[in-house]
């Protein structure tokens, strides 16, 4: 069967995990498919369990089990005795390859594997991936259209000593229609993302990321501080300061305070020792009215945000008018804002609810901005 260079890296690659990045059509999941198969058939009768996973099982159904089952009778190799249809599984040459998504929580901390592939990992979480990595004793596999900038994959497998990364286009499938590869070259002229992710195989932005932003060195002179905002957290989650000014039709933050473990009193010292200027005034999460109380008779002009139904959204409306700017040593909202993201549904449509993740810092932005930016005297004191 006809392969491209993506079955080569598969044959010619010792390491453990193989990362695929690239565009459309460049013939990624098509290839490590057929690869698979030919593994089998060169390990016959070894009983090895190889899953191939994407978040939803109607994802699964109607894409790589499809091309799966589509490349086997192309091959002339579909035997309908092996295809338990019931359990999404096909004995391949006395291998089971075993088709799940992630939506089955059974299915990710159950038996363990031999080899896994991960088709459309950018829609995979953090947790999506450690569960599946710590079952999984052989080669794993993993393909995506670098849609999302950001993204774990980047940080978390691709660093790794035992991964090695490859990145294709449509350019690198030799097997499509000339009126194909026009269509994709169409992009260049209609959507400048579209085209960087889906033609050229380079990261873009997600269509659910939240915020754009720019990262500065300073905050300009002439910016008018707007106010400080706090959200608490102790254990798990951190407590955090961010500072917000405004310029014309921009925003900077500066973020003073991202820390797990801080009692009020903590707090307290931690502002004093920053110098912090007590007559700022500091939102915050209005759910602590305690904590809120014990910094004001310490000396901290701390007051509770306004919240209310669909204030996150509000605040979020608020932030979106304005262009964002980060002091690049605000390296926690820097992280924040890379990874916030609206919920997507099983359908990939994008709701209008964002992620409960990656908003601590950027919480307490959106309580400093959202409690002066609607009121006309926002501010009191200008960097000179």
């Amino acid at each position: 069967m006809k392969t491209n260079k993506v079955f080569k890296h598969l044959e010619n690659s010792s390491k453990r995990i193989i990362v695929e990045q690239g565009g459309t059509r460049s013939g990624k999941t098509y290839n490590i498919l057929i690869w698979l198969i030919y593994y089998c058939m060169q390990n016959p009768n070894k009983r090895q369990i190889i899953t191939i996973c994407r978040k939803t099982f109607p994802s699964v159904r109607a894409s790589v089990m499809r091309d799966f089952f589509e490349i086997l009778k192309l091959m002339n190799r579909y035997d309908w005795t092996k295809h338990n249809k019931s359990n999404s599984e096909y004995i391949c040459y006395g291998n089971i390859i075993e088709f799940i998504s992630l939506d089955q929580p059974q299915k990710i901390r159950g038996r363990k594997r031999d080899m896994l592939f991960c088709n459309e990992a950018n829609e995979l979480t953090i947790e999506d991936w450690r569960q599946l990595v710590m079952r999984t004793t052989g080669k794993i596999i993993l393909d995506y259209n670098p849609s999302d900038e950001y993204h774990w994959i980047y940080d978390q497998v691709i660093t790794r000593p035992d991964c090695e990364f490859f990145k294709t286009t449509y350019k690198d499938n030799p097997f499509l229609s000339a009126t194909i590869k026009e269509e994709i070259e169409r992009l260049k002229l209609t959507d400048e993302n579209y085209w960087r992710v889906y033609g050229l195989g380079e990261r873009g932005q997600s269509k659910a990321t939240i915020f754009t932003h720019q990262e500065v060195s300073h905050i300009p002179e002439g910016s008018t501080l707007i106010a400080g905002g706090m959200d608490f957290g102790f254990t798990n989650d951190p407590t955090t300061l961010v500072l917000a000014y405004r310029k014309d039709i921009d925003l900077y933050f500066d973020e003073l305070v991202y820390q797990t473990g801080l009692t009020n009193r903590d707090i307290h010292n931690k502002l004093t020792s920053l110098g912090f200027d007590r007559r700022v005034e500091i939102f915050a999460d209005s759910a602590e009215p305690k904590s809120i109380r014990e910094l004001q008779l310490f000396g901290w002009n701390i007051k509770a945000t306004a919240k209310g139904k669909d204030s996150v959204m509000a605040g979020i409306d608020m932030l979106k008018r304005y262009r964002i700017n980060v002091t690049n040593t605000s390296k926690n909202l820097i992280k924040e804002l890379r990874n916030y993201k609206f919920v997507e549904d099983s359908n990939g449509r994008v709701l209008n609810k964002p992620v409960d993740q990656y908003n601590h810092a950027i919480d307490a932005a959106r309580y400093a901005t959202y409690n002066r930016l609607s009121r006309p005297n926002y501010g009191r004191y200008a960097v000179r």
